[in-house]
């Protein structure tokens, strides 16, 4: 199956990717870059240019969005297995299938840009500087964790990385502020505020909208559309589905995001636009959750499993850059089932550890409320009588 969807992504773009230059050996230097052009239909604009779809990159950044894809997807595997043998307790929701889309846009910016997410943030945690120890020891309520094991699988943060957010599309207007902050102290960076389709149709996401543009403030505004939201089709939950232009009177851009260059392509382009002045921006990101909503939703009841085995089949993001680094001779075969075996390698040794720490102290619950400096004296428990002494 996996051969066979390799040669159906490398026939459909072999046509569109031409090497920069002739080189002179049968396999490139690591150091020489190739230009891909993207399809034409990477991109759907709304009141902006279409950006240019040469994408020009270097094998090691190929290799390495290979590399992370696999590694983040592994990852996810690691956590379906901790939930289903209840090592995992509430939520949890993961992004197998949709790792383009934290690949592709951390590829395009740098560590001094921010993002800010919604709850299903695992592959973005990973990406701005998390440990997949730390994510997933995070996740079992463990002490080694990112949040200290107190704040599970939607609360988890970085440098720059606002974490995810657990209450619906209220992240949009926190990322409008942190690019508040960027523009008052003439900071030349982007924030990427994200949430999903569901989350599209919450007036905070509009109110944001309409104070970013009055400030034009450098803020990509993005909703990783899966289809379904919560469960609910699209269609069913949204008078418009075109949410690139959800913004009116703010331009934007629909993207293909199982593509992890298109989505490259199409940050690069956002935070040019950003950047330079022109205000913000809405963008889609056309994507797919191979799972439910959540590890409680067994994502079968809206959707057959003929739908969601074609999407695997046909648009799998890692098998796609599979076929690309066959195709232009970054990587062999054998290459790339090394990498594969590497990765399980690591989130197999970072589970281990991962399920070995303990659980937090009971004094670790009331710790991280207050800025330091600020705390009071005395924190109240849950009972009466309960008391926390600083």
């Amino acid at each position: 199956m996996l051969r066979s969807a390799t040669r159906l992504f490398a026939a459909k773009r072999v046509a569109a990717f031409t090497p920069m230059r002739a080189l002179s050996t049968s396999m490139p230097r690591f150091s020489d870059k190739l230009t891909i052009k993207l399809p034409e239909s990477s991109f759907e604009m709304y009141n902006a240019e279409k950006p240019n779809l040469d994408v020009e990159i270097s094998k090691e950044e190929l290799l390495d969005m290979y590399t992370k894809m696999t590694t983040m997807r592994r990852m996810e595997m690691a956590a379906d297995g901790l939930y289903k043998a209840k090592k995992i307790r509430g939520f949890c929701h993961l992004c197998n299938g949709q790792e383009a889309v934290s690949v592709g846009m951390e590829a395009a910016i740098t560590s001094t840009d921010h993002v800010i997410t919604a709850y299903r943030c695992h592959g973005f945690t990973y990406l701005r500087g998390g440990s997949i120890e730390s994510i997933l020891a995070e996740l079992m309520g463990r002490s080694t964790g990112i949040s200290k094991g107190k704040g599970g699988s939607m609360h988890m943060f970085t440098p720059n990385f606002y974490g995810g957010n657990g209450i619906v599309g209220a992240q949009v207007p926190l990322g409008a502020g942190v690019a508040f902050a960027q523009k008052y102290m003439e900071n030349p960076s982007v924030t990427f505020a994200l949430y999903g389709d569901g989350a599209s149709n919450q007036g905070q996401v509009f109110e944001a909208f309409n104070m970013a543009k009055l400030w034009d403030l450098p803020c990509v505004f993005v909703c990783e559309n899966n289809k379904y939201g919560m469960g609910t089709a699209a269609n069913r939950s949204s008078a418009s589905t075109e949410y690139f232009k959800r913004g009116d009177y703010i331009p934007g851009i629909k993207v293909n995001a199982m593509d992890a260059l298109s989505v490259y392509r199409a940050c690069q382009w956002a935070k040019e636009w950003t950047v330079s002045g022109k205000g913000p921006l809405v963008m889609e990101l056309s994507t797919y959750r191979y799972g439910g909503h959540s590890m409680s939703d067994p994502g079968t009841t809206y959707r057959t499993r003929e739908e969601i085995q074609h999407m695997r089949s046909t648009s799998d993001p890692i098998t796609g850059m599979k076929a690309i680094l066959l195709e232009h001779g970054v990587s062999t075969e054998a290459d790339l089932k090394a990498i594969d075996k590497e990765a399980r390698r690591i989130v197999d040794e970072a589970l281990k550890l991962a399920e070995a720490a303990p659980e937090p102290s009971l004094a670790e619950f009331h710790t991280n409320i207050y800025q330091p400096g600020s705390e009071p004296t005395v924190v109240r428990g849950r009972e009466p009588k309960e008391l926390y002494y600083y």
